[in-house]
This record gives C-alpha cells, sequence and structure tokens, in this order.
C-alpha cells in the first residue's frame, strides 16, 4: 500500500514536472542559410535511410566539391570541432533556443590530392575555435571525405537537432538552396524579374 502511494505519488510529480517543462523549440519558421557554398552541390532526402550497424541516416549528404566553402547556417557558438573514425573531422554549433547543427566528413587532405595529410588547416576556417561566435554564412570548414566517408565522394554529412533531438533537414535545406540559387543568379544579373 505504501509502496502503491509512493510509486502513484512519482507518477504525479512526473506529470507534473513535464506538464509545465519548456516545450522544444518549434522550427518551422527557421529560415537557414545553405550550408555548402558549392553550386554544384546535389543531395537528396536521405534522412532515415540504413546505414551499418543498424544505424539509421540523421542527415542529409551534400554531394559537393571538395575543399568548396561550408559556413554557419544560422548566428551561433562553435560548440565542437573534433575528429572521430566515424564523422571525420566536424563541427557543431548552438544557436541557441534548442537547436544546433552539424557538419561532418570536413576535409582531411592536401588540396589537389586524396592523401590524408591536410589535418586541421584544410578541415577548419582559419582561427576559429571552441567557443567563437559565428554568424549565418560565416565560412567554418571545407568539404571534404574524412571518416568513413574516405570512400563516397565529398560531401559534408549535414544535421539540425532541434530541443537535442535530429529532425529531417531536407525541406530546411530545399528552401534554402532555392534562395542561396536565387541570390547568386541575382548577383549574376542572370534574372529578370518584369
Amino acid at each position: 500500500m505504501v509502496l502503491r502511494r509512493v510509486l502513484t505519488g512519482m507518477i504525479v510529480a512526473l506529470a507534473i514536472v513535464a506538464a509545465t517543462a519548456p516545450a522544444a523549440p518549434a522550427a518551422e519558421n527557421v529560415h537557414i542559410r545553405f550550408p555548402q557554398l558549392d553550386e554544384y552541390t546535389e543531395f537528396v532526402d536521405s534522412w532515415g535511410d540504413a546505414r551499418s550497424g543498424g544505424r539509421r541516416h540523421q542527415g542529409v549528404d551534400l554531394m559537393g566539391t571538395k575543399m568548396a566553402p561550408v559556413v554557419a547556417v544560422l548566428d551561433g557558438v562553435i560548440e565542437t570541432m573534433r575528429r572521430s573514425p566515424r564523422a571525420g573531422y566536424y563541427i557543431t554549433i548552438d544557436h541557441g533556443e534548442g537547436i544546433t547543427s552539424w557538419y561532418m566528413h570536413l576535409n582531411n587532405d592536401t588540396p589537389g590530392t586524396d592523401d590524408r595529410g591536410g589535418g586541421l588547416e584544410y578541415a577548419f576556417a582559419d582561427d576559429l575555435e571552441v567557443g567563437d561566435t559565428v554568424e549565418a554564412g560565416q565560412v567554418i570548414g571545407y568539404v571534404g571525405d574524412s571518416g568513413n566517408a574516405e570512400w563516397s565522394g565529398a560531401h559534408t554529412h549535414f544535421e539540425l537537432h532541434v530541443g537535442g533531438r535530429p529532425v529531417n533537414p531536407h525541406p530546411y535545406l530545399l528552401d534554402a538552396w532555392e534562395r542561396w540559387l536565387l541570390e547568386l543568379a541575382i548577383e549574376r544579373g542572370e534574372t529578370d524579374f518584369k
């Protein structure tokens, strides 16, 4: 009887905490910059696709030109700059309000080679450190094939996390891609709005 009351009290307390906890931020109105400054980028919605070891793809691969600039999609603070066997060189950025972006498989080669000898110099933008504030569109790194992407072609694996959980970034990327291509066309004088 006492155990039942304790358990009931705990369940009620958890329900109250859950009801009063702030909800994960809504990302519907978030408009990101396209993360890869390479007009030859190709991407499809590969969110949830099967991966080795029973994993699921939690991002979208932006296939592109090795050493093309990778940029911050929103203003934020560099949270992580590391290298791991699977992700290779990668960066995560905290944008506040529960939104973070992840950029993986950054370059690990000396320019013009596939020697895996480029190191930090060709993976991350100069003078960038954890804790630095970055602006949307600021170069943070370079497209590559580090980690387990060594034989899959140069690309940026891009993830968007909201409230600590990965969300499908494809709709955000499509919107950003269309806006960026329009900006390029306007800069080149290739668009007539009459």
